[in-house]
Parts: C-alpha cells; structure tokens; sequence
C-alpha cells in the first residue's frame, strides 16, 4: 500500500503525523479535480482508496490533527465551469469504502453501535451493485424534468439538463401519484459494448475514451446535446435528494417506486440481514461481473429502513448508513519507459512512472505514481523489503501492474528474469527540478522536500491557484494556463504573485504600454470579461475567503465553522492576534485562545495555525494589501426557526443512554445549535449524562443551565 510516510501510523510522532495528513490532502484533492471534474484521472482507484485509507489511519491515530480541508470532510470536486451551476437542496456525498470482508463487519458493527441495537435484533441492509458511471440529480417539479446536475463538489453541481433528455431511458415526465418535487439520483453509464464501438468510430478521427466511465462523462458533457444524443448513454436510478413529501419507509421498497414510475433499476439489488448473507451477494456479484455488460467496481449496502438512516445521518462527506465494497484490482505485465518527478504545492516530490501502453481490462495505461523513493527501493513502511528479494524498480524493467477500474495502474512487482543487463538503480533526485532549490528529506520521512517554498515557481502558481478555485474565490478566466501567464511574464505590470495582484490588475496594465488584449490568447472580449469577473469577487463571503488563503489545515468545513461562530472576518482575526496559546499542560492558555479551541471541530492544531497565520508579520502585510481591494462579507447567522435550541450553544457531557454521542452531536446540529467541545462563557446549555464531570461543574460556576437526557428530548421535541 502506497503511504506518505515510511513509519507505519503508530510509530509517527505528532509533527510526522502532521506533515503526511497536510500531503495527503494536497494530494488527494488534485486527484479529486482530474477525475471528478477533468474526467482525465492519473492514479488507479486502488491507488486512489490507498491515500484515503492512509489519511483515515493517521485520522484515527491523531483525532487532533484532523485538518479543515481532509480528504475524509470533502467529496468529489468543484464543477468545470464549462456548463452553468446547480445548488442541490440536499447535499450528493460519497460513500466511504470497505476493501476486505472485516470492514463489512466493522460496518455493520458501527450501525449498531451508533443505534444501540441489540445484537439479537435483525437489521435489514440492501446490497446492490457500485455502477462506475457519472453521478446525476434529476429534479422534477409537478412531475416534469427540469433540471439535471452533476454531482460536482457535492453541493454544487452543472447543469446538463439539455445532455440528459437525449437519453431516451429518462422519463420526461412522471405518474400523476408522484409528489409536487422529488429529485431522483442515480448513475449515467455506457454499456462495454457500446463503448468499444464508439471507439471504433472516434479512432477514424484520432481521438478515442480511456474507459466506459470517462466516455460517458465525455459525452455528457458535450456543448451540443446532438453529440450526446448520438451517444449510447444509459441510466440507474438507486437514490433521491429532496421530495415534496416522503416516498416510502424503506430503501428497496424506493427504488421499486422508481422502477413503477419508468426508471431503469439494478436487478441485482437484493436485501440482507446478516453480514453472512451480505458477503455471499458480495462474492457472486464479483464472480459474475466479467458477463455484465456494463462496468461495476464493488458493492453497495445501505441500511434499508429510512427511519434508522435519519437517525444515523451523515458525516462530513458520506452517510453513517451506507458502505461501497470495492473490489479487488486486475493485472497486467508492461514496461518501464521512465520515471517522471513532480513537485506539488507544499514542495513534495513525487515520482511517475512512464509505462509502455498495456491494455488492462480494456483500458489503455501509460502512467503510475510511484509514491517515493522508498517505493522505488523496494522499502515498506518499516524500513522491510516490500517485493520479493528486496528488489528495486528500475527503468527498463518489465513490471506487473494492476488496475482497479481508473486509468492508472499501481505497480506490485518487477519481473526480475527479464530485467535488461544495463539497468542501473534509479537515483532519487536531491535537487528541485522546477527551481533546483536543494531537496530534502527530513528524518522519519518518506518524502523528499523542495526547500525553495518562497521562489519554488511550482508551488508559489499552486497557492494562486488554490486561491482563484472554485471553493475559493472562483475566478473565473483564471485557469492554469493563465495563472501560468502571469507568474512568470516579464512585464511587472502584467505579474502576478499574489493575491493582491490580482485585483490590481487592471490598474496596473492599463499604465503599461503592453495592453493584454493585444497579447495572443486573449483579446478584448476575454480581457473584459476576466476583468469583470475580478471586480465581481472584491466582495466575497466571509467563509471561501477564509479558505481561499490557504491557512495550513483551513479547509472548507473548518472555514465554515469559524465564520459561523465569529460572523465576520475582522472579529475572528481580532480573536486570533489577541489569543495567547498555552505554554504547557497546564496552562490554558487566555480567553481569546479558549475561545477559539472551544468551537466544535476546531483542536488545538488548527488553532494554532489560525493564530500563527494572523500574528506572522509578513503575513498581515499580505492580508492588509488583499484587505484594501477584497471584502469578505459578514456571515448571517444559522437558524432553524422552528428549533428552540437553534443558534444556541450547546456541550454534550457524560454517559449519554438514549442515544450515542454522535448522534447527539448530529441532532444537535441539525437542529440549528452549535456543538461545542468546552464550557465557556458563551455556552448557552449544557446535556449532562451519568459520570459527568468537570464541564458540569463549570457549567454550575458559570450559571449556565444544566439539563438531562430526557429534558433534551422533550425540549427538542423528539422524545424517545
């Protein structure tokens, strides 16, 4: 297993731990955007769910150094911007993923324990086949389709409406026993066969699809729906978002519905009741998906009834109630043509392998990460030999390969009786090949560094893009290749190198004797319109401007926490200057410091960066020129109004036993208050359980109301 680090998780220190969960996100955010948005991924799905499993371990190992922008708090990626946006009413997650029957039982376990439910008590799940095609919303209204979305970054997707009723598998409309609104979801997918036809067809003009599921995204997004209308695209309902009133009580009794009303469903969905029965369906699905005629690449269970998935509900990007089982990978024998070394945003070095085209299960690969140098050696977490005889990989060398459904495969082993005489081992480079800044390697590490952070130009263009994405400040007209442009233009007046630049802009090329619309590749149609889409951003909301600067473990979630809790940008960087960060265990540090590790998610090391980011000198200089052309626009408070806990404060303490701490917490929260970790001066109610302690007595201290389980429930209005 690829790992960012060569010690295994429990042999990490907190500063290693640190270090590989900010590369991990780095990482698995730039393979997010080539597959979700770009439909041109570069790593296999097995290489994929590795990092992911790596960052969950780290996760598990140092709750406390779970970063704002996780991979395990985010889902998919932001849309293209080649088709309009759709906002979803109800948020399209992803599934966290299970890869040996022991994780099926561990999920199983999970439910049960987050539900309390008896062991002896039968707990129905639904199995059905994971369909690898492109995720869709379709939204009717009085029974008609209106508008079709991608799943996009999960919470906005684009708008394909016009793709989507080509394909004659859709209804246009539906019975007149439908509710007013529902929004079906579901899988746009191209059968095997139909692909390898068409690409038959595309050969005769150069061009051709990696895979089913790249040329059914391809073709959907097409700018003219007549190409997608001559696309073989077809599609599976298995799932809803919102609906004008409830469809039924279970998850297969739902998709049934759907199959009534016109939807094309899975006819291998099966219910189950043990983790037996759900490992058997498991088995068969795998030993007959080589005869489907469209491609899977696992299993899904979900707890059928709907009133325990409510209960259980959702985590930062997946459902509590729902697994994929994803299966295992294929394999294939190619060369090794070269070895490629890439430099990532926060200065690491990771090596590719250029592989000779082999065809593995269909699709045509050419690339492979390599991890680090480590891998290359042959060397595994502990310093052990990961392939037999400790051998290295090395240019030239035939080497197995195996593929889980993406484009890019994971190289397990060399094939050594056919290791040509003149390989030589591979050298890890010591020097940057972007900057040739010196590369290192700290002790404990697995990757090796650029240390030029300040002039390294591959990092200093990925912060600005970081900055224009479409999570931060989405500029739009400021994709790479003009991020690229400008960094590195000799003219001052058309530079930019950092945020403020961009806003100044306009000025300063309008003094300048070199006019952009006269520079090739734009012209004054595109100037305007970029220029236009700058100013439309001096005003931006208080949270994408938060994470759009890229604060060390500032993702999205952790930037929408702290602008909910503090509501504008200057009261929080105020909170931050002034917080004083305890200087051992047993100082507390002030008030301001309190108050901001007391937000709920928000730990001790994002704290921390928060108040080293505001009080760092060369940084306030940075924000202060930002600051005088962008203003980041106050958060309006949270408020479910029928809640009588919303925008209130609340602090979960001792045992609780109606319900478990996670549900509590998510109850909480979907009622409107904000959960916090900490008694302090701002909490408004404190639910104490058996065996609570100190919080109990601070609460008292502090006069803040103090109830029990049952008064929860009966304030709340949901009594158990």
């Amino acid at each position: 297993m690829p790992s960012r680090s060569s010690k295994p998780v429990d042999k990490l220190t907190t500063d290693e731990a640190q270090a590989s969960l900010a590369e991990l996100a780095a990482e698995i955010v730039a393979h997010d955007r080539r597959y979700h948005s770009e439909d041109k991924p570069i790593i296999s799905d097995g290489d994929y769910d590795a990092l992911r499993v790596r960052n969950a371990e780290i996760e598990a190992k140092f709750p406390e150094l779970v970063r704002a922008d996780s991979p395990s708090r985010s889902v998919g990626a932001a849309p293209s911007g080649t088709f309009s946006q759709v906002q979803h009413a109800k948020p399209m997650l992803s599934l966290d993923n299970a890869f040996a029957d022991a994780d099926v039982a561990d999920f199983v376990a999970s439910v049960r324990r987050f539900l309390a439910w008896p062991a002896d008590q039968p707990l129905v799940f639904t199995a059905e086949p994971k369909i690898d095609g492109l995720s869709m919303s379709l939204r009717y209204e009085n029974r008609k389709l209106v508008t079709a979305a991608t799943r996009g970054d999960g919470s906005t997707g684009e708008n394909v409406t016009a793709n989507i009723r080509t394909i004659g598998e859709i209804p246009e409309r539906l019975p007149d026993d439908a509710p007013d609104i529902v929004e079906v979801r579901g899988e746009v997918y191209m059968r095997r066969d139909d692909f390898f036809a068409l690409n038959q067809r595309m050969a005769e003009t150069g061009q051709n699809f990696a895979n089913p599921r790249n040329s059914a995204a391809g073709s959907l997004r097409q700018k003219d729906s007549a190409v997608t209308k001559s696309r073989p695209l077809k599609f599976f309902a298995y799932a809803w978002g919102e609906t004008s009133e409830p469809l039924g009580e279970t998850q297969f009794d739902v998709v049934q519905l759907f199959r009534r009303w016109g939807f094309p469903v899975n006819e291998h969905m099966v219910r189950c009741t043990t983790v037996a029965e759900i490992l058997t369906h498991y088995h068969a699905i795998d030993a007959e998906r080589a005869a489907l005629p469209y491609d899977i690449d696992g299993a899904v269970y979900k707890v059928d009834q709907l009133g325990l998935q409510e209960r259980l509900g959702f985590r930062a990007r997946s459902p509590r109630w729902a697994i994929a089982h994803k299966f295992a990978a294929e394999k294939a024998i190619t060369t090794l043509n070269g070895i490629d070394i890439q430099v990532g945003r926060t200065g690491a070095l990771t090596p590719v392998a250029r592989l000779e085209p082999v065809t593995v299960g269909g699709v045509v690969v050419t690339n492979a990460t390599l991890h680090n140098e480590d891998y290359i050696k042959g060397l595994g977490n502990k310093g052990e030999p990961i392939r037999a005889e400790g051998h290295d990989i090395r240019i030239g060398d035939k080497v197995i390969i195996q593929r889980a459904g993406d484009v890019i495969p994971q190289i397990l082993d060399v094939v050594m009786e056919k290791r040509p005489a003149d390989a030589e081992p591979y050298r890890f480079p010591n020097r940057c090949p972007v900057c040739d800044s010196h590369a290192v390697r700290e002790e404990g590490e697995a990757v090796r560094r650029c240390t030029g952070g300040l002039v390294c130009p591959a990092q200093a263009v990925e912060r600005i893009r970081h900055f224009v994405s479409r999570n931060a400040l989405d500029i739009e007209g400021l994709g790479e290749k003009q991020i690229e442009f400008f960094f590195r233009h000799d003219n001052p007046a058309l530079r930019i190198r950092t945020p403020a630049d961009i806003f100044t802009l306009q000025t300063r090329q309008s003094g300048s004797l070199t006019k952009l619309e006269h520079i090739d590749g734009f012209g004054a149609v595109s100037v305007r319109k970029l220029f236009a889409a700058i100013d439309d951003r001096r005003q931006v909301q208080f949270s994408r401007f938060l994470f759009a600067l890229g604060i060390r473990h500032i993702g999205e979630t952790i930037a929408r926490r702290l602008a909910r809790h503090f509501l504008s940008f200057a009261a929080m960087r105020k909170v931050s200057q002034d917080a004083r960060m305890p200087v051992s265990k047993s100082d507390p540090g002030n008030s301001a410091w309190q108050e901001i590790v007391g937000i709920n998610g928000i730990g001790a090391i994002v704290a921390e960066a928060l108040v080293d980011f505001f009080v760092e000198g060369h940084n306030s200089d940075a924000l202060d020129a930002l600051l005088a052309e962008v203003t980041p626009v106050d958060e309006e408070p949270v408020a479910a109004v029928s809640s009588p806990v919303a925008g209130k404060t609340v602090v979960f303490t001792g045992s609780l036993e109606k319900m478990s701490r996670d549900e509590a917490k998510a109850m909480a929260e979907r009622l409107g208050a904000k959960v916090a970790g900490s008694v302090s001066k701002k909490t408004d109610l404190v639910v104490a359980g058996p065996g609570a302690g100190s919080k109990m007595k601070q609460a008292s201290d502090l006069g803040i109301e103090v109830i029990d389980e049952e008064q929860w429930f009966e304030l709340v209005g949901q009594g158990r």
